[in-house]
């Protein structure tokens, strides 16, 4: 079985790799953006199986399959929820939640090896799949968020948070009148929850609320640098693969 991966955080593929070959896989071959996976596909045997991210560098991966007629099963590896998922269980093998859990990975690969014992093409609507992502299902998002202060409960509606950020393993949120209180959750769990017109996901330590952005500046290596109304305890910066959808969703 040949098995390639398309992820474009290499150290995220790199683990996919050594978690497939615990279940007696090899990975083949490991491609980091759209551009690397078109000149692969187009100079190699195409694979059985790929491991296939939807966010990458320079664009969504559905760009691989609009520029090369790919036959091979695809399990999805995503951070993207529910409501794009009912499209990836029609017409893909599985999809995987980020964290990859050991236990899902090992019911994919034998979902896989079930489903299809012989190589066959699999009929996935990409554009489907894209619109969902671009036009999620109305679904709802958290509106307030329980804090606990001492022996109290605190209620913070969303709409009152300026920012959600990460410091020393721990997830904070920073109120419009300048509070910072830790949160019994992680960033990845957030991204489920909040709404994502209002909240982005700068990088890997921080979301912000449109509303709360006070000021913007270029940066060093194509980055941008945001000021918040109140919050000041780290500085903001998008991360250089998020400057595109960042700009994107501001204008949305």
């Amino acid at each position: 079985m040949k098995v390639i991966v398309i992820e474009d955080e290499k150290p995220s593929a790199r683990y996919l790799q050594r978690m497939l070959s615990a279940l007696n896989i090899k990975v083949d071959t490991l491609l980091h953006s759209v551009e690397e996976a078109i000149f692969w596909f187009k100079n190699n045997e195409h694979p059985d199986l790929i491991f296939l991210d939807i966010q990458l560098n320079d664009g969504l991966s559905f760009e691989i399959f609009e520029a090369i007629d790919i036959k091979s099963a695809v399990i999805f590896t995503t951070a993207y929820d529910e409501y794009a998922l009912q499209a990836f269980k029609l017409n893909s093998i599985d999809y995987l939640l980020k964290p990859i859990d050991d236990e899902e990975l090992a019911m994919a690969v034998k979902k896989y090896k079930e489903r299809i014992p012989k190589k066959q093409a699999v009929n996935i609507d990409f554009e489907d799949i894209k619109r969902l992502l671009v036009n999620p299902i109305d679904r709802e998002y958290k509106k307030r968020f329980s804090i606990k202060v001492g022996q109290h409960i605190k209620l913070i509606n969303a709409d009152e948070i300026e920012c959600f950020y990460s410091e020393n393993k721990a997830t904070y949120l920073c109120t419009n009148d300048g509070r910072n209180y830790l949160l019994d959750s992680t960033l990845d769990q957030l991204e489920m929850e909040l709404e994502p017109q209002t909240f982005f996901r700068v990088n890997r330590k921080f979301f912000v609320n449109i509303h709360a952005i006070k000021d913007m500046l270029n940066y060093a290596n194509s980055r941008l640098i945001i000021t918040l109304n109140t919050y000041h305890l780290q500085e903001i910066i998008v991360a250089r693969e998020r400057v595109k959808d960042f700009k994107i969703w501001l204008e949305s």
